[in-house]
């Protein structure tokens, strides 16, 4: 894309630190792009040049926890207080109406946002994400590790030694390498493994560790709990934009199936990438975001 676009920083207050955001100046309604886990935003430094030079307002920002918000030590993190964070970005950057764009465990806040804020959102745009109980929907190896309560023990103990949660990392790193189609797996690898290694710190205070494993020690509740706000979800009156990597064996299209038949006014794009499409074609979700 040549020149990155500039962008303004903000620290945002919150109950427990301070979350780091980034906005970039363009036209209404703003894009809000919410990240996974175990990244952060920056796994959005690709498609971000080709939004802005739609001409569209974009904010990105890391959930506390991840990297560079802050990660107190004993903080409490969960899927409501990203919620929260979402909220609080919003306040702060004084967007009156945003399209929240959800990818993998960023999911829940964006939609949840969307039931809670109706007059905030313009319309919804869904990236390989997961809400509710979905016939298809599967979890990644180290997922369902970290989110099987019988497996705490064990997980504990992993995330305490650098080198085995490293192992698991490189483990879970190859299975979604050889589900990628060719020309996507020098990026992965490039630009995106690091990106998820780097967020751990393996084992030094600032990591994302504590972060992770009790975010995904919440998912099976959070699942639970979202399908009881189904028929909220399906009261959405507004565009619901599905952009979907193909080649996902997790947050397969099968999910995505599901996601549209749930929506009033949806669209479903799916395109031949992984589960990181905006890293694998991010001009090709660019188009479609802004189409």
């Amino acid at each position: 894309m040549g020149i990155e676009p500039s962008f303004d920083e903000h620290l945002v207050p919150r109950e427990q630190g301070e979350v780091y955001a980034r906005d970039y100046a363009g036209a209404a309604p703003a894009f809000v792009l919410l990240h996974g886990f175990p990244d952060n935003l920056h796994i959005y430094d690709q498609l971000v040049p080709h939004l802005v030079a739609g001409g569209r307002r974009v904010v990105t920002f890391d959930f506390l926890g991840y990297g560079a918000s802050d990660k107190p030590a004993g903080n409490r993190y969960g899927f409501k207080q990203q919620l929260g964070d979402l909220e609080a970005v919003v306040e702060a950057l004084g967007i009156d109406k945003i399209v929240p764009v959800a990818h993998d465990a960023g999911g829940p806040a964006a939609i949840n946002f969307a039931i809670d804020h109706p007059d905030r959102v313009a319309s919804l745009c869904i990236l390989n994400t997961f809400y509710a109980a979905a016939p298809s929907l599967r979890l990644p190896e180290l997922i369902e590790l970290f989110a099987t309560p019988g497996l705490k023990a064990l997980a504990d103990a992993i995330l305490q030694s650098p080198e085995q949660f490293a192992w698991l990392l490189r483990f879970q790193q190859r299975i979604f390498l050889e589900t990628l189609p060719e020309e996507h797996k020098a990026a992965f690898e490039a630009f995106l493994a690091p990106i998820i290694n780097n967020n751990f710190n393996f084992g030094r205070a600032a990591g994302s560790g504590p972060a992770f494993a009790q975010m995904t020690a919440q998912i099976f509740e959070e699942v639970a709990r979202n399908t009881l706000r189904l028929a909220e979800m399906e009261a959405l009156d507004i565009p619901v934009k599905l952009i979907w990597g193909g080649a996902d064996l997790a947050l397969n299209t099968g999910v995505a199936d599901d996601f549209k038949s749930h929506f009033k006014h949806a669209s479903l794009s799916v395109l031949p990438a992984g589960h990181w499409l905006q890293v694998d074609m991010p001009e090709a979700v660019a188009r479609e975001m802004l189409s």
